[in-house]
């Protein structure tokens, strides 16, 4: 964090909560300019606090509670005299810790919350905490090949006659102020950069530059295929968008910069995740000016493809706020609930 200019700095987050004096169970509203820490940054501010703590040769209980005076110390906050047993234990910055030597992350007793953030923190052979990885229930659901996690939100994409559907011309009442049509992407913004005021294309822009990709082709191909498939189309959309190079930090949505979600469709039904593209909770993205951004404010491209199994092709696209989602694609009606659930933690996931 050395290279961090004091604008972008995440240490000034630590500094402003120190000043503030709040307790990790003070409520912060999401998005706040000086309080809230968004996900990535909460990450680095992590990863500095806690890597080389030795944990060797503690109970469970006093290993617990040494991560999570670690936690408070990484962020700014004091340490309570004892801590409470609140969901999630850091209400104030909503995310919870766990702490993993195996690849095997259980949550018992509730469900993934899709807004609560999730902080993975990785111990080696010999107790040492090595990594944190930070990220929301909405993608640790997305992990879930087991099956004891089940999609909770649904959806139905029937193409029609047109190849191209513009579903809404206008953003949400709420984004329309902060769009720029004339805005020109220079080489120094990068797909995983935070949205601001001035540099959101309209959604009729992002629809046009995206209907380039109708009749592209692209393999089929890897041990996950879902995955590397889905990088592939990613890959692609920056590229129509005009970024100069991809990224994807595997949050949520996937062209943060660009509020912009990416579905790829090879069959009708679309998996939504934790995630109600029509909500109205708050994005985990900083304010734009003074308003928090919501679910429903998010753009959705919606490919739809056909594959012969080797390669796939992409046949139809539908451009969409989430506040409009439903109004094109019938939602499934339906929830599944579970007491307790066993995630894999992909070979790659502290890598990402």
């Amino acid at each position: 964090m050395t290279s961090a200019t004091p604008q972008t700095d995440p240490r000034r987050f630590v500094s402003a909560i120190a000043a503030s004096g709040l307790s990790i169970y003070d409520k912060i509203k999401i998005g706040d300019p000086r309080l809230w820490i968004p996900t990535l940054e909460l990450e680095m501010l992590l990863n500095a606090g806690l890597c080389g703590v030795k944990l060797a040769g503690l109970p469970l209980r006093t290993r617990s509670k040494m991560v999570k005076e670690q936690v408070c110390h990484a962020l700014g906050y004091p340490v309570p005299a004892s801590f409470k047993k609140t969901k999630p234990r850091f209400p104030g910055q909503i995310f919870d810790t766990y702490v993993q030597k195996s690849s095997n992350l259980q949550v018992w007793n509730e469900e993934l919350a899709p807004t609560r953030r999730y902080a993975i923190i990785r111990v080696n052979e010999d107790d040492v905490i090595t990594i944190v990885k930070v990220v929301r229930g909405d993608t640790l659901a997305k992990l879930d090949t087991t099956g004891t996690l089940t999609q909770k939100y649904q959806a139905r994409c029937i193409p029609g006659t047109e190849a191209a559907e513009l579903v809404v011309t206008e953003d949400t009442a709420l984004l329309r102020p902060f769009v720029s049509p004339t805005y020109a992407l220079t080489r120094g913004e990068t797909p995983v950069m935070q949205p601001a005021k001035g540099q959101l294309l309209p959604i009729a822009t992002l629809y046009d530059r995206l209907r380039v990709l109708l009749g592209r082709r692209f393999a089929n191909s890897g041990i996950d295929q879902e995955r590397n498939r889905g990088a592939s189309l990613h890959r692609r959309v920056c590229k129509a968008l005009g970024y100069a190079g991809y990224q994807d930090d595997g949050q949520f949505p996937d062209v943060r910069h660009q509020l912009l979600e990416i579905k790829l469709q090879t069959s009708p039904t679309i998996d939504l995740g934790l995630v109600t593209p029509s909500g109205n909770e708050p994005l985990d993205v900083p304010q734009i000016g003074n308003q928090v951004i919501r679910h429903c404010d998010v753009r959705y491209a919606v490919f739809y493809a056909r594959t012969n199994g080797k390669q796939i092709e992409i046949t139809h696209l539908f451009v969409t706020t989430g506040e409009m989602f439903f109004t094109r694609f019938p939602q499934f009606q339906g929830k599944v609930l579970n007491k307790k659930l066993q995630i894999p933690l992909p070979a790659d996931f502290f890598q990402r």
